[in-house]
């Protein structure tokens, strides 16, 4: 059930079309994922939507590490849409379909990738402990810096409310298609 009340030109306020043109004519292009319910409260999709557009196209990560850590954080919500979006655009960031696999199964991957096995040690031990365990921490300042180290929190955070949003209003997946988690 998607509990997202449905918009249309018609029913939208000033503010909400507002953001809307915000939304299509930047990096984003549509209104989607969490949109339609943040467009609920004009100001909160206006100020997300700035947020959004720096951690997913100009934060230090690499898009390959920054979708490691969303494809993370969205199966750790179990949220489908996050996850299913976002397994996508991993693949055009290079990542391998065994390591999108085995994140959605909730498994840890075989990395090849040295900085690919730290994004993952730092985003499971802060979402499944809500920490960062020194070694972790130490590990993962020492391959990407302090800025990339507080863009890659920052990115699990952003991504949790993501998520939360997605759960809290059921949004659905596109027609016909199956739950990226088979669990």
């Amino acid at each position: 059930m998607n509990r997202i009340p449905k918009l249309t030109a018609e029913t939208m306020s000033d503010a909400q079309k507002e953001v809307v043109e915000l939304i299509t004519s930047g990096p984003h292009q549509q209104v989607m994922g969490p949109y339609p319910a943040w467009l609920q409260s004009p100001e909160l999709a206006k100020r997300t939507r700035s947020l959004s557009e720096y951690l997913r196209f100009n934060s230090t990560p690499s898009k390959r590490l920054a979708e490691i850590a969303i494809l993370i954080t969205g199966r750790h919500w179990k949220a489908e849409f996050e996850f299913y979006a976002h397994a996508e655009l991993a693949r055009k960031a290079g990542v391998e379909e065994p390591i999108i696999q085995a994140l959605a199964a909730g498994k840890r991957p075989d990395f090849a990738n040295s900085d690919d096995e730290v994004v993952y040690d730092l985003c499971t031990d802060m979402l499944n402990t809500r920490r960062i365990s020194e070694p972790t921490y130490k590990r993962a300042l020492d391959a990407f810096g302090m800025q990339t180290l507080v863009d890659l929190v920052a990115i699990m955070g952003y991504y949790c409310m993501v998520s939360i949003t997605l759960n809290a209003f059921e949004a659905p997946l596109p027609p016909g298609e199956p739950s990226p988690f088979p669990d």
